[in-house]
């Protein structure tokens, strides 16, 4: 062979042969100790360890990073985390809504090629840390709905990768860096209620050519002029929300003299109390091509005609507006193109006016109309019912009235809401019988009856149905119980009139649905409940029985439970340990006996426990301070004994209310009761404790500070979490609670009462001063003890009490000057005592009834006749006219309480007022008898 030939032929096969090797090497191949050096989809050890280091640095209670472990070699492998296939670095960490927390480690500098960050939903707080601007391979970088606070550090504008970047729903505080114009390459830039933040000047925005979709709601822009122009710089901007951004107080949001065309296509401008004057530059913003318009939550008394010519709108929000607005005038301006294009209308909660007119008939296209909550009268337009995409129609409280339309019938409505208006005679045949297509039907406080409306059977889809308080006094057919099998999820008959059995409650009802029976006629035992129900409430009927039915709902989903006021019978059966998602249990005002079960220990997400006005006895049981989620214990008029149990303060921190009145429990008042903060209501009264009162009561936080966020945080979580619908009962605000001698059911007001009863009882020694420190006090109650010595001298600095009852004690000394300062009291009772000395002057002491003073022999001055020593001899007269004792002075106190709905204690309030006065005689005769 030719020298040379032999030569080429050898470097051709050397050649294959390690073009052959590195093929195998770059998939892993090879053998030996040098396999691992030829895997290159594992990460390096450089950034094993810096991804080990911050989970060191984090809190993880949930246990997600479970797979981050030392011996663990391949972190690609971990949870959250994404490699490079042929580099083997981290390019990704997602590790949102993973429940982490604490604060985010210098390690993640080590990660130098990652490039998509995300932790949000996350508890990550403190500072946003300044060395993320140094990460300048991010593409994409996720903060938000954590708890960083601070300002947002410029050094995120070094950040120029960036495409994506979300640092909304945290608590940063500041100027928005300027720094971020440098960010030419964002696409994507959502800073919504990002804190309590401004920008002074919006210049950067125009750097960033590419936005696509901005979000600053609540940043403060009350300083940034000509921001209108700067958007419409935007060329590719196609999503701009701005809520709550102080709009109305730019002085120039816009400059005539540059004329561009928008291209957005969703525009949210709600709660910036905008006036009609903002048409004049939101026109410049609107295009063909918007779709979604959202101008709710601010004071337009009306839209421009401009807006009827938008031919892509699809979307138009115009809630709560506080302006008067004619709704056919409305319908009209939207009357162009908009009108055939338009799909969703609401404006609920605004002030519009007028009737629902047949200008209705030309928005084709409609499917969600909702006008609920304003002030519309006249009829509903036959119209309405000929819209043939239209699935849903809101008009609830308003003011229509007149009858339903009988072309209902041909409706394709599936959701319909007619409450709160004066509409009657729905028909009770065929008309709304053809409505097929009907899933939801809210017909509440209408006028249906008296008949029960049995077109409401032929609704075979039906899963909401409300016509509660519609006048109904009529039984229901046995067979309307089977009607829905296993599809209603809210199923509402409340407060009408119906009459007989209720044959089956396990068949119809959907996945936590909501059962509402209450004050109805319903008799008979409970039937059975399904374990799909999340939320029962048949109080207020004349149910009997036992209810051991609650043994039958076997690893159930029920979570609100009201059997309040009927006759049930019998022991509350020891099953309890079904139901872990019980949060409110009512069996209050029945006749149930025996001992509270140790099965309660299991109810450990319960909320509300009411047992009042039954016959329960025995010890309270230790198994009962396991329910440590407790903010309302109700226990009063039975016959409980024993020790006020010490555990009730050392385990149920989160009680608001205790009530354990009229039982027969003995012993002195564990101090460990002071430990409850939030307490506002404690009622110990007839019992028979004895010992003095525990001065350290003044501990009560909430009955010295004003105001009370967590009843309204319940009644959130009560109203959302099982929908229980507008008129259901807010548990979280509600208490049946002993007002002046009489029995009052307190409901939406709950954070306006705050009072102490320990009346009744055995209780000596003085009443202690520090008791004046509980400023918000509004009753005091300390009758019918054997209390000694003086009334606090500071008794006066309780200048918000309403009702003090001091009476029947042993209480000596003068009434101290400081009470005429009590300017704010409508009913005191001193009676009974051996107080001395002259009433003190004031336009409220003297304007008792002379009975409020009575059985205290030493007490000389008006009210009274008896005079005190250096009076002049020439009568004083007594006051005159009515006695705001009596009542007058009461208007104040009912505003409160009318401002938290509480409209429905008034009457009782003033016949336990009358009562009281009526018997006044009585009250003389009552030292004699305690």
């Amino acid at each position: 062979m030719n020298p040379c030939v032999f030569i080429i032929f050898s470097l051709l096969l050397l050649l294959t042969e390690t073009t052959t090797a590195n093929q195998l090497v770059a998939v892993g191949g090879g053998g030996g100790d040098d396999d691992d050096k030829g895997v290159v989809n594992k990460c390096t050890d450089k950034e094993r360890h810096a991804l080990l280091d911050f989970k060191v640095s984090i809190q993880d209670p949930n246990g997600h990073l479970y797979t981050w472990k030392a011996e663990e070699d391949d972190c690609c492998k971990w949870f959250g985390v994404t490699c490079n296939n042929e580099t083997g670095h981290v390019t990704e960490l997602e590790l949102w809504h993973s429940g982490l927390g604490g604060k985010i480690s210098h390690s993640l500098l080590n990660l130098s090629n990652l490039n998509h960050l995300q932790l949000s939903f996350n508890s990550f707080h403190g500072p946003i840390p300044t060395f993320i601007g140094s990460m300048t391979q991010l593409r994409y970088l996720d903060l938000s709905d954590n708890g960083f606070n601070g300002i947002i550090p410029a050094s995120l504008g070094s950040l120029t990768e960036l495409s994506y970047l979300d640092l909304s729903h945290n608590s940063l505080y500041g100027t928005i860096p300027p720094e971020f114009g440098n960010l030419t390459n964002l696409e994507e830039l959502l800073l919504g209620y990002v804190g309590r933040c401004r920008v002074e000047n919006l210049e950067w925005i125009s750097h960033l050519s590419y936005l696509q979709h901005l979000e600053m709601d609540e940043i403060s822009m009350s300083k940034a002029n000509n921001w209108v122009n700067v958007v419409l710089g935007l060329r590719k901007l196609s999503h701009l929300s701005l809520q709550g951004c102080e709009l109305s107080q730019v002085m120039d949001p816009y400059s005539s003299f540059v004329k561009s065309s928008s291209s957005i296509e969703i525009l949210d401008l709600r709660n910036n109390n905008l006036t009609s004057s903002m048409y004049t530059w939101l026109f410049p913003l609107t295009n063909n091509k918007l779709r979604f318009l959202l101008l709710s939550s601010n004071t337009l008394d009306g839209i421009p005609k401009y807006l009827g010519n938008l031919c892509s709108l699809e979307v138009f929000r115009f809630e709560n507006n506080s302006a008067i607005v004619n709704l056919p005038d409305f319908l009209n301006n939207l009357s162009g193109c908009t009108s055939v294009t338009l799909q969703w209308l609401s404006a609920s909660g605004s002030q519009f006016t007028g009737s629902l007119p047949d200008e209705i008939q030309n928005f084709s296209n409609l499917g969600y109309l909702c006008l609920s909550h304003n002030y519309l009268n006249g009829t509903i337009s036959e119209k309405v019912w000929e819209l043939p995409k239209l699935e849903t129609l809101d008009v609830s409280f308003n003011n229509l009235r007149g009858a339903i339309s009988v072309n209902i019938g041909n409706s394709k409505v599936s959701i319909i809401d007619l409450s709160k208006n004066s509409l009657e005679g729905v028909p009770s045949i065929d008309p709304m019988s053809n409505l097929s297509y009907a899933e939801a039907i809210d017909l509440s406080s209408c006028n249906l009856g008296p008949q029960f409306p049995k077109w409401i059977q032929n609704l075979k889809h039906l899963t909401r149905l409300d016509i509660s308080n519609t006048r109904i006094s009529d039984t229901i057919p046995l067979d309307f119980w089977d009607t829905w099998p296993s599809r209603l999820h809210y199923f509402n008959l409340s407060s009408n009139n119906i009459s007989g059995k209720v044959s089956d409650l396990s068949s119809n009802f959907d996945f936590g649905s909501v059962i509402d029976l209450s004050s109805n006629n319903f008799y008979g035992p409970i039937p059975n409940v399904s374990s799909t129900v999340a939320s029962l409430n048949l109080s207020r009927n004349k149910f009997y029985g036992g209810i051991s039915f609650l043994c039958q709902i076997v690893d159930g989903f029920l979570q609100v439970l009201d059997l309040s006021h009927n006759f049930l019978t019998g022991e509350l059966p020891d099953c309890l340990w079904n139901f872990k998602q019980l949060k409110v249990l009512n069996l209050g005002h029945n006749n149930l006996s025996g001992r509270i079960p140790t099965s309660v220990e299991s109810l450990i997400k319960l909320k509300v426990l009411y047992l009042y006005d039954n016959n329960f006895s025995g010890e309270l049981p230790m198994s009962l301070k396991n329910c440590t989620s407790l903010n309302s214990l109700n226990l009063g008029g039975n016959k409980f004994s024993g020790n006020v149990p010490v555990w009730i303060g050392e385990n149920l921190l989160g009680l608001y209310v205790l009530i354990l009145r009229s039982n027969n429990f003995f012993g002195t008042m564990p101090l460990q009761l002071c430990q409850l903060e939030n307490l506002q209501i404690l009622d110990l009264s007839i019992n028979n404790l004895h010992g003095t009162i525990p001065s350290c009561l003044n501990n009560l936080t909430s009955m010295v500070q004003e105001g009370f966020t967590q009843v309204q945080d319940l009644q959130y979580d009560y109203s959302s979490y099982f929908h229980l619908g507008r008129d259901g009962v807010a548990y979280a605000d509600h208490a049946v609670v002993e007002w002046l001698g009489d029995e009052r059911e307190f409901i939406n007001n709950l954070r306006l009462l705050k009072s102490i009863d320990l009346s009744s009882n055995n209780l000596t020694g003085q009443i202690p001063y520090e008791i004046t420190n509980l400023y918000e006090l509004i009753a005091l109650n300390l009758s019918g003890n054997a209390l000694r010595g003086e009334i606090p001298r500071n008794m006066g600095l309780m200048k918000k009490l309403l009702a003090l009852d001091l009476s029947r004690n042993n209480l000596s000394g003068d009434i101290p000057s400081s009470m005429s300062q009590m300017s704010l009291l409508d009913y005191i009772d001193v009676s009974c005592n051996n107080l001395a000395g002259r009433i003190p002057s004031s336009t409220q002491l003297q304007s008792f009834e002379p009975s409020r003073y009575d059985g205290n022999i030493g007490l000389c001055g008006p009210p009274l006749i008896t005079k005190c020593p250096g009076d002049e001899e020439d009568e004083v007269p007594s006051v005159i006219g009515k006695s705001k004792g009596d009542g007058e002075g009461l208007d104040e106190f009912w505003v409160w309480f009318y401002i938290g709905g509480g409209a429905g204690i008034a009457t009782g309030f003033w016949i336990s007022c009358g009562a009281l006065l009526f018997n006044r005689v009585l009250d003389i005769m009552w030292c004699f008898t305690f």
